[in-house]
């Protein structure tokens, strides 16, 4: 006898006049709201500009809906592509089948085209955001609930949650795994929070840390699973997947700590409108600067010139008082012979008188 149990949507959609309102739809759209008002409010923490956190995720959210999508398309194609299926389903996103690994691989993709764009590091963004997506994942976890999908083995434990009869799926109580992730992840926020601020985590650290802490809860969760699901030597394929993204996560959070140790200065540069007019004031001022500086070489430059034409004028000035000077010397030693003739001619005179005498 069941004396306690979760119980279960009758149906996952309302509808508003001819517009269908999903529940599952509803999830996802809260999650991402609640990630990107929460990365928002870090990344200013951090020194970034309010809304450069919304505006990179306008890229990040469509990439990565497309990712999880079609995650879940490939690695359960069985279900859209085997006999009697209808490959349209496939597109059906509201119907559920969101593969969390395909949705952050994509999404990175997505992110790093947008800070690209801002001229901001990828790994600062990231760390930013971390706590906000694994809040997202818990809320986007009851879209499970409202779709009756995702449970775990039979069980009669009060925390149960009761399935009803329908497609693919059979009536009974079942471990609530998609409540045993939400859980995990809620927890996997509070210690990126708190490591974050203890540690000072930088460089994408905070990041790995998330990607690492949900990998552990989710290949315990993934276990408990009954859904179907491809396997690789008796373990579910996303249990592998779990363990090789947690290595990675491991491995980069270890080199990243060596390589990078701290955390970034400056996460954001000053590129907004204040910060182009600020770089065009600075662009005047320079070229202010250069002007002046070019200015005063000119002056420096008709200084010197000025400097050696007066340098030039003395040399020759010195030059024509030495020629000068030279030409005088002759002219001086010439008289001397002259007036020493005088008294010679003089003598000669005399001497004839004398004889005479």
């Amino acid at each position: 006898m069941e004396l306690a149990y979760i119980p279960s949507p009758s149906t996952g959609v309302v509808h508003l006049g001819p517009i269908p309102l999903r529940g599952y739809a509803f999830c996802i759209i809260i999650g991402v709201f609640v990630a990107v008002w929460l990365g928002n409010k870090r990344w200013i923490a951090r020194g970034g500009k309010p809304g450069t956190v919304a505006d990179i995720a306008v890229w990040a959210v469509p990439f990565g809906l497309v990712g999880g999508r079609l995650y879940h398309v490939i690695t359960d194609y069985q279900l859209y592509f085997g006999e009697g299926r209808n490959w349209v389903d496939a597109f059906k996103i509201w119907e559920g089948g969101l593969g969390i690994w395909g949705a952050i691989a994509l999404g990175a993709l997505g992110a790093w085209i947008g800070c690209r764009l801002r001229g901001i590091p990828l790994p600062a963004w990231a760390d930013a955001l971390a706590p906000g997506i694994a809040l997202a994942q818990a809320i986007g976890r009851w879209g499970n609930w409202f779709n009756q999908e995702l449970y775990g083995r039979a069980t009669d434990l009060p925390w149960a949650v009761k399935i009803s009869d329908g497609a693919n799926r059979v009536a009974g109580t079942y471990h609530p795994t998609f409540l045993y992730e939400s859980l995990w992840c809620l927890g996997v926020a509070g210690l990126v929070l708190w490591a974050d601020k203890r540690f000072k985590l930088g460089h994408g650290r905070a990041f790995a840390l998330y990607v690492a802490a949900y990998c552990v809860g989710r290949s315990w969760i993934e276990y408990m699973r009954v859904d179907e699901a491809h396997h690789i030597l008796g373990v579910r394929l996303n249990v592998w997947t779990s363990i090789i993204v947690f290595l990675l996560a491991v491995t980069y959070f270890v080199l990243s700590a060596k390589l990078r140790p701290g955390r970034e200065t400056v996460v954001e540069p000053d590129r907004g409108p204040d910060g182009d007019a600020a770089a065009k004031a600075g662009d005047a001022k320079a070229e202010d600067t250069g002007a002046a500086g070019a200015k005063a070489a000119d002056v420096q430059a008709a200084d010197a010139k000025t400097g050696d034409d007066k340098a030039a004028e003395a040399k020759a000035a010195k030059a024509a008082g030495a020629k000068a000077a030279a030409l005088a010397e002759p002219a001086a030693g010439g008289a001397e012979p002259a007036e020493a003739a005088a008294p010679a001619a003089n003598t000669a005179d005399a001497q004839p008188g004398a004889e005479k005498l």
